[in-house]
């Protein structure tokens, strides 16, 4: 996540820089350097925001879970925890979620994949820069 990303999230969650940073459990200051780009956003902020912002969204019907978008398959579906734990409209939130056949090591890499795939962009429909 850049430092427009996490601007742009923060505005739209409608958080001051102080509520973001209580809602994080992080400093004001850490926010301000993470909207400055003086520090890059840890995963675990990254992580954190983007799950306020997917549950800050109503509801919607039309998502449908990631292992029929993505038709995968029973062996995959039995090996992935967004299966196991029924979170097909979260599974960029998991760790260790069976995408593309395998894991993702790090976050980093899991983002990478999940910013890509069109059940990360159904879900955060509004709350990506640009949308």
């Amino acid at each position: 996540m850049d430092s427009l990303e996490f601007l742009i999230l923060r505005q739209r969650l409608e958080k001051s820089q102080k509520e973001m940073a209580h809602l994080l459990g992080t400093s004001i200051r850490a926010v301000q350097s993470f909207e400055q780009g003086w520090r890059k956003v840890p995963p675990l902020i990254e992580r954190q925001m983007l799950f306020l912002a997917a549950r800050k969204e109503k509801p919607r019907a039309d998502i449908r879970p990631c292992w029929e978008v993505l038709q995968c398959s029973p062996e995959l579906r039995e090996a992935c925890p967004a299966w196991e734990f029924r979170l097909g409209d979260l599974c960029w939130f998991i760790n260790g979620t069976i995408c593309r056949g395998k894991a993702e090591k790090n976050w980093r890499q899991k983002m990478g994949v999940c910013r890509k795939c069109k059940v990360f962009g159904t879900g955060m429909r509004g709350l990506k820069p640009g949308t």
